[in-house]
């Protein structure tokens, strides 16, 4: 099957080389760097300020366009007929090549009822160590890549789907000015992703970087597309991690908080790996199991988030405990508590460890790809160095070892290889869509992803701004099942929407009676619809004020003659 897989995608690859020469590529171009905003703040912005800033904006471009040139940016994005293509240019034009098939309040309600879409999740260590000469540092854990939602049962079943994964630079890189950057290029081979037999998820265990390699960041690049799906548009699209540290090797020198990129900080993920007799083979990652038990898998790892505690926390154990900022030190007291299931371990104490030997005195910052112990708190003797014990595992089990105190060094504790740990700081790359139109001809990527909202204004004045990646001319902002009356695109990382009323929100509610919040969604021109992690609330007015308004629709008028889009 992995045979039949690679030549279609070869055959595709093939194809597309072969046509390039005689079919258009559809273009798309973000705006110039005249058109640019600065991130957000949190402060209000009146609507006629909106209005006259966009009207400045219009002038500003006219006139340099007629004046001198202008600097655009190119950003590749593949098609059916260019998979491996990214040097397209984009624009509102280009756009409108989309086939327009826009979606009603119909089918954005039955989409956020049943919540049938698809999502790409990559799980990554925020660094990778490099190689030298002919050694191989395969990244550990190895990258993951999780496919959830309903909207792959059918795909999965067929086993159409071919992944690849690579190592290689920002396919959607936005500059410090909001604009695209160019010349993108790959710089490895893309390799086959397996995906287990009936599971969700592959994992890259043969990726590595070079020493010839001299980039201090990298992302890792998914590219996916059906193999025996008789679809329009075969290619899903190429999908990107979030940056990926490139270092030497562990630092032995005591860290300083100064080099925060590489200290690991409270209320981050990490991972926990153990690997007996310095042998890959023999890797074992702590993960939390379908039973929501904890233990040591060959094959999956999980993601902890680790919480600094405070060392006079009280030893009863709770599901209620209070957190403290800053960079995790050895010596302290921490919470790990699995960012997918919730599942957590004992307090623990977090200890250095050095040639098998728990160092008790040290109280330097944790670093990536340290090697430590985890030191029950509530220990049966956790007043002094005697019968400490430690986290380890027993084949695939996760249990409790005692340590051996050394004669002559007070704060030295003897351990064995199962009770070692490396640590490494984890994140995740998550891309959700919904085609709710049906199958679309072009692909579904860039995936905007919007991480934050800012309200500006208020009442009829409302708006929002958003802020993220991969933002474009084609989307509109969607408050639950209602679409905003006017989505305005400022740059890949920033829109700003106005905000519907109530009264089109909830025809059926005259006024907001309690805080309804509605989730935030993205909708591109062909009908995709992208769910983001972010909701809008609507708050009750005052008693007073819908008191002495004659009417609802005074409160909530269906439209505004402040709008910033004219």
């Amino acid at each position: 099957m992995v045979n039949m897989q690679l030549a279609m995608y070869q055959m595709l690859t093939n194809f597309a080389s072969n046509s390039t020469t005689s079919q258009q590529i559809p273009s798309l171009r973000y705006r110039s760097s005249n058109d640019q905003q600065s991130p957000i703040i949190n402060h209000q912005k009146p609507i006629k300020r909106l209005s006259h800033k966009r009207q400045r904006l219009v002038k500003t471009n006219n006139s340099t366009g007629s004046g001198t040139a202008t600097t655009t940016s190119n950003l590749n994005m593949p098609t059916s007929s260019s998979p491996d293509g990214y040097n397209i240019h984009y624009n509102d034009e280009s756009y409108e090549e989309l086939e327009h098939r826009p979606v009603t309040r119909e089918m954005m309600a039955g989409y956020l009822l049943t919540r049938r879409h698809r999502t790409v999740t990559i799980y990554h260590a925020k660094v990778a160590q490099k190689s030298y000469g002919n050694e191989k540092r395969f990244f550990c854990p190895p990258p993951c890549v999780y496919l959830s939602g309903d909207g792959w049962n059918q795909d999965l079943e067929q086993d159409s789907l071919c992944t690849m994964i690579s190592i290689g630079e920002p396919l959607y890189h936005n500059d410090n000015n909001g604009s695209p950057s160019g010349n993108i290029t790959q710089s490895s081979e893309m390799q086959h992703l397996p995906f287990e037999n009936g599971k969700r998820f592959g994992a890259a265990k043969t990726l590595f970087i070079s020493d010839s390699d001299k980039r201090k960041h990298i992302n890792l690049n998914v590219k996916m597309m059906y193999t025996n799906d008789f679809r329009d548009n075969p290619y899903i699209g190429m999908f990107e991690s979030r940056k990926i540290k490139v270092i030497s090797k562990p630092s032995k020198k005591k860290q300083s908080v100064k080099n925060a990129e590489l200290c690991i900080q409270s209320g981050t993920k990490v991972a926990l790996f153990n690997r007996l007799r310095s042998q890959n083979v023999s890797t074992r990652f702590l993960h939390v199991d379908e039973k929501n038990q904890f233990h040591a898998s060959a094959h999956e790892w999980g993601s902890f988030y680790i919480h600094l505690l405070d060392n006079e926390e009280p030893c009863m154990e709770s599901n209620n405990f209070s957190v403290k900022e800053g960079f995790v030190q050895y010596g302290s007291t921490v919470k790990l508590v699995c960012s997918v299931t919730n599942q957590s371990l004992p307090y623990l104490v977090i200890r250095k460890v050095d040639k098998n030997r728990v160092l008790l005195d040290s109280d330097e910052p944790v670093s990536q790809l340290h090697k430590c112990a985890f030191e029950f708190k509530n220990g049966p003797s956790s007043s002094s160095s005697s019968n400490l014990v430690y986290l380890c595992l027993a084949t695939e089990r996760i249990v409790g070892i005692a340590g051996k105190p050394c004669p002559n060094e007070r704060f030295r504790v003897d351990i064995n290889d199962s009770a070692c740990w490396t640590i490494i700081s984890t994140d995740k790359a998550e891309y959700t869509w919904f085609e709710a139109r049906g199958p679309v001809s072009h692909p579904i990527t860039p995936v905007p992803v919007a991480r934050h909202i800012v309200v500006d204004g208020g009442g009829a004045a409302a708006t929002v701004e958003l802020t993220g990646e991969n933002f474009s001319p084609g989307l509109s902002v969607w408050f639950g099942e209602t679409e905003s009356p006017c989505t305005d695109y400022r740059s890949t990382q920033t829109i700003v929407a106005e905000v519907p009323q109530f009264s089109l929100v909830m025809p059926n509610m005259p006024w907001i009676q309690r805080p309804m919040s509605t989730p935030i969604s993205l909708v591109r021109r062909d009908g995709i619809i992208y769910l983001t992690s972010l909701v809008f609330t609507y708050t009750p007015e005052p008693a007073s004020a819908r008191k002495n308004t004659p009417s609802p629709g005074a409160i909530l008028p269906p439209t505004s003659d402040n709008n910033f889009c004219e």
